[in-house]
């Protein structure tokens, strides 16, 4: 078995990232084997599919003993996202062999990685608004404990249904693209639970793809043992570090990386995507200030409410 040391390092590092914000696997992983590895966008997601399936189950089970996890809508977002699975890796194969596929994986990778850096800038926001609701009491506040929710059960399939095939073909999207539609549908469901119940129900969505891909898409052996031998000890050195380092900076970084990522995937000139990124980089922190404004927090957290948030 031919194992890559550069490659190993490299996913060392993005599985750090995973232990230290909960996201970030596939969005950072199939990017990084694209774009500096030279890997065909057919095979990153099928290697990448099937190292994640053995990474998820891990995070899932501290969901699970925690009682973060609200089952029904996992079964619900199930009976849509895991036939569909099927479905995304049978699209992707139906559009052919050549370089004409690896060009419509790539671009359908570059529009995921848009929707993932979305998504934490959504649960950035509402992770605010929820400390403000307790912060000062000028908003209703959020239910304590486990909020009874009613399940919406043809929308909550249809999500799962749109996840499944965005997953099936990218990779990209069981974490992202699913939670924020969850925080759509779902307002009241509390933050933990929220991640709790996207995290299990992308267990079997992404082992339903991962089998898609080692049945019809591009999987090879040696480049999904590189990722796992330097993930799964990335992670668990992640999760470590969890509760001291700054989690709401390394979701901002991760962000960023993203949105440069998916314009690079995209095609997007260098010219362009440099102005585009030093724009971002420069008004984004001005507009954060802003809200946190709005919402009775100083523009600046201090050192101290950093690192609680951090530790979130």
């Amino acid at each position: 078995m031919d194992i890559d040391p550069l490659l190993v390092v490299a996913t060392f590092f993005i599985g750090i990232v995973v232990g230290l914000t909960g996201m970030g696997g596939g969005a950072l992983m199939t990017p990084v084997l694209v774009l500096f590895f030279g890997v065909p966008p057919l095979t990153a997601v099928s290697s990448d599919l099937v190292a994640s399936a053995v990474m998820k189950p891990v995070g899932s089970a501290v969901h699970l003993r925690r009682g973060t996890v609200n089952l029904n809508l996992v079964k619900w977002l199930c009976v849509g996202s895991v036939p569909m699975a099927f479905v995304g890796v049978l699209v992707a194969r139906s559009l052919g062999d050549g370089q004409e596929v690896q060009d419509v994986i790539q671009t359908a990778l570059g529009v995921a990685l848009l929707v993932a850096a979305t998504g934490l800038v959504v649960r950035a926001y509402v992770r605010l608004a929820e400390r403000a609701r307790k912060h000062d009491g000028s908003a209703e506040p959020l239910p304590q404990g486990r909020p009874e929710i009613s399940v919406r059960v043809l929308p909550t399939i249809a999500v799962g249904m749109v996840g499944g095939v965005v997953v099936g073909m990218t990779s990209v999207g069981s974490g992202s693209l699913i939670i924020i539609a969850l925080m759509a549908l779902y307002p009241t469901l509390k933050a933990s639970s929220l991640v709790g119940t996207d995290l299990v129900q992308a267990v079997p969505l992404v082992m339903a793809a991962a089998l898609g891909h080692l049945l019809f898409g591009d999987f090879q052996l040696d480049l999904t043992a590189s990722l796992l031998l330097g993930s799964i000890p990335g992670v668990y050195v992640g999760a470590r570090l969890s509760s001291r380092a700054p989690g709401g900076l390394v979701r901002r970084a991760l962000a960023f990386v993203l949105l440069a990522s998916a314009l690079k995937l995209l095609g997007v000139p260098n010219v362009a995507t440099g102005v585009v990124l030093v724009a971002v980089a420069l008004l984004a922190p001005l507009v954060w200030m802003q809200v946190r404004r709005r919402h009775g927090f100083p523009a600046l957290a201090s050192q101290r409410l950093r690192e609680r948030i951090g530790s979130r």
